[in-house]
């Protein structure tokens, strides 16, 4: 009996351990970066490239992505108002039948956005991979991070420590409702990004040539 309740009691330590562990991440990544994530675009800095990160444009079930289509139209917004010169496209594009810079790249010229300020990562199988890109293939010092405000904090938490100065511009989300799926893959993927960045020390899943933006 004695052991069954020793076991019980380290089961229940542990598991508090855990939460607690998840919920410390959690407040570190989003305190320390929300000061640099911003939704009103007069208060966003002018840098040359924004970091856009892909979404499928479409869900499972075929429907059109919310998510996809907000976080276009605020790149585009960033791109017409002057904030930022050329957009960074970075997505997964693992088959040929699957791509999201493309994509986006297509819904971002059909609301104004010539080809010229546009120029794509299909290597951006994961937010790290994609911040960490920007700088180590793409040159990027300086970066505004495009994606939805829940995401947005752990992407300027990977950049700043990867040293790039990064920033975030939080396209529209859904009500709390139609997003809390999302919510708590988030919650979850906030202290494994903590765990790739001071203990696994991860990469980019690939590596390649230096290529030389515009800007």
């Amino acid at each position: 009996m004695r052991i069954i309740s020793r076991v019980f009691s380290l089961l229940l330590t542990g598991l508090f351990a855990l939460v607690l562990f998840f919920v410390v991440c959690n407040a570190w990544v989003i305190m320390t970066t929300s000061n640099r994530v911003f939704t009103d675009i007069s208060e966003v800095p002018e840098i040359e490239v924004a970091l856009v990160l892909g979404t499928s444009k479409k869900f499972a079930n075929g429907q059109p992505n919310a998510y996809f289509e907000h976080r276009m139209d605020a790149a585009a917004k960033l791109y017409q108002s002057g904030k930022v010169k050329h957009l960074l496209l970075s997505g997964d594009n693992r088959t040929p039948y699957y791509n999201e810079p493309a994509d986006m790249q297509k819904a971002l010229e059909k609301r104004g956005v010539p080809a010229g300020a546009i120029s794509a990562d299909k290597a951006g199988l994961r937010t790290l991979d994609s911040v960490v890109r920007s700088s180590e293939i793409f040159g990027r010092k300086e970066i505004i991070v495009v994606t939805q405000r829940f995401h947005s904090y752990r992407a300027v938490f990977i950049g700043n420590h990867s040293q790039i100065d990064t920033y975030a511009f939080a396209a529209e989300t859904l009500p709390f409702k139609a997003s809390s799926k999302l919510l708590l893959r988030e919650f979850l993927a906030r202290p494994m990004a903590v765990i790739d960045l001071y203990v696994l020390q991860r990469k980019p899943s690939e590596a390649g040539k230096e290529d030389v933006l515009p800007y």
